[in-house]
């Protein structure tokens, strides 16, 4: 095989990877844009959903105020128990067996929502209020397991944080009494410094003591040091006598 056939065998083969990732890259980039405007989509839903329920159970009366209500007390119950224990599972692995047991709860919560949502349209309101207290009663087993779980989180997350700071607390304090000793021996060796300082003042006016040494004594009053010579210096000649 030729050498520029290589090379254009090579060349299309990087070509082609480019190609494949310029793709796949695109391909992630529109998945995610969809999940977001998915995301948004849901939450703007919701949104109006629950201010559709407030108004319902705020400006009617009767049977559909009273379904109104019993899904809006559901659903800001099971959002936030919901928020509380997805939140607290990525920082407690402890919690992703509540998870399950809410995604449990969480399909007779779905169950009673839409089971709410039909009686709202049933022409027949006598009936509806017939099964008014059966549906009172299972959205407040609902609600109660709903907030169990979610305090229980919450109090523990509490917990975790005051055995946390009340580590810290100790740590501090204990650092805190070590500055204070470090403290308290620098005063002092300061304070010995200047009392060694004051005695050689007093007995050699001028004279600096060396750090850790007794008073120093002036060296033009100690005759047996020698003084140095240096080999530049020249010899000092005898001066001349008559």
């Amino acid at each position: 095989m030729e050498p520029g056939s290589v090379l254009i065998i090579v060349a299309l083969l990087m070509l082609f990877t480019f190609l494949g990732l310029g793709a796949w890259a695109t391909v992630k980039v529109i998945g995610a844009a969809k999940r977001g405007v998915d995301r948004t989509i849901t939450q703007a839903r919701r949104t109006v959903e629950d201010t559709t329920l407030k108004a319902k159970s705020l400006g009617q009366v009767g049977v559909p105020g009273a379904l109104a209500q019993l899904r809006l007390d559901l659903r800001t119950s099971m959002r936030a128990t919901q928020q509380a224990l997805y939140r607290g599972a990525q920082q407690d692995a402890s919690l992703k067996e509540s998870i399950g047991l809410f995604e449990r709860l969480s399909a007779h919560g779905y169950e009673l929502d839409d089971e709410l949502k039909r009686l709202e349209q049933e022409p027949d309101r006598k009936r509806t209020a017939e099964l008014l207290p059966d549906l009172r009663e299972r959205t407040a087993k609902i609600i109660q397991s709903a907030d169990s779980l979610r305090w229980a989180a919450r109090d523990r997350a509490r917990r975790f944080a005051q055995d946390d700071l009340s580590s810290l607390s100790a740590q501090i304090e204990v650092e805190s009494d070590a500055l204070r000793d470090w403290s308290r021996e620098s005063v002092d060796e300061l304070a010995e410094a200047a009392a060694a300082w004051d005695a050689a003042q007093e007995r050699f006016p001028g004279a600096t003591p060396a750090p850790g040494a007794g008073p120093a004594r002036p060296a033009a009053l100690d005759p047996s040091t020698p003084a140095q010579r240096y080999p530049w210096q020249k010899t000092a000649r005898p001066e001349p006598t008559t």
